[in-house]
């Protein structure tokens, strides 16, 4: 267990000591200059680029749905903004920017109900990034270190017991942080989704272009990925509906 939690650490905490280079900060940099002056496709270019150089982060997800919006490609919007939200997703701007945008599209598909644990816990484990919770596991653990020094020489029995149970209470949380984020983690592995991207596509009972009709999807929807075969997945909606369409309709969060 204490191996694992270490792992989770390690994992969180090196990607916060690597700095962006040169190259890639000039990039987003030039994104940002070409967005301010309505070059929104020449934006895209430029952060696509620090994307497939492998510089991920929820600030160029973001960004890069911003300028999709302004070129009114509503399904890339949503694309980009969903992939931030898995980076932040407790950022208040991605997720106004979804509700947002998620207005535009032609499916207003209500959601099953959810038992109001489950919500609960959902919208608490996804609260802060990942980033976040890894500076507090790392913050809170070296305060509890720091504390658990300070009780080996502290100069009176008093001394001793407060700086022992601050030290106790303070690897408690940092954690708590590192398993909040855990199950982030898990969450979102465990919640394949993607965004239809074509017109409208007929959602069908099996994976065949013979197979029943069931109801109708257009792009800018949000699905989730239950399965896949043969160039075909199976799709849930929030609604619970559930259904085969081609594989070439979607493109994955």
């Amino acid at each position: 267990m204490l191996k694992q939690i270490l792992y989770l650490l390690a994992v969180l905490v090196l990607p916060l000591l690597s700095f962006g280079s040169g190259q890639e900060n000039a990039l987003f940099l030039k994104g940002n200059t070409l967005y301010s002056k309505g070059q929104y496709k020449d934006a895209l270019i430029a952060y696509s680029q620090l994307i497939s150089e492998g510089s991920q982060s929820a600030a160029v997800y973001f960004n890069m749905g911003n300028a999709s919006y302004k070129n009114g490609d509503i399904p890339s919007a949503l694309l980009y903004y969903e992939k931030a939200h898995k980076l932040a997703p407790g950022d208040d701007d991605i997720n106004f920017n979804l509700k947002y945008v998620n207005l535009k599209t032609t499916d207003k598909i209500d959601e099953a109900p959810e038992v109001f644990f489950s919500r609960w816990w959902r919208l608490f484990i996804l609260n802060f990034s990942l980033g976040t919770l890894a500076v507090w596991s790392v913050v809170l653990s070296l305060l509890a270190s720091g504390a658990l020094i300070f009780y080996f020489f502290a100069p009176s029995v008093g001394t001793k017991k407060v700086s022992f149970y601050a030290s106790v209470t303070l690897f408690f949380l940092g954690i708590c942080a590192i398993f909040m984020a855990n199950r982030q983690v898990d969450y979102f592995d465990s919640h394949h989704q993607a965004i239809i991207f074509t017109g409208s596509v007929t959602v069908k009972s099996s994976p065949a272009d013979a197979s029943k009709g069931l109801f109708v999807i257009h792009e800018g929807t949000k699905v989730n990925i239950l399965d896949n075969s043969n160039g075909w997945i199976k799709i849930s909606l929030a609604n619970g509906n559930e259904g085969w369409i081609k594989q070439p309709d979607v493109k994955e969060i």
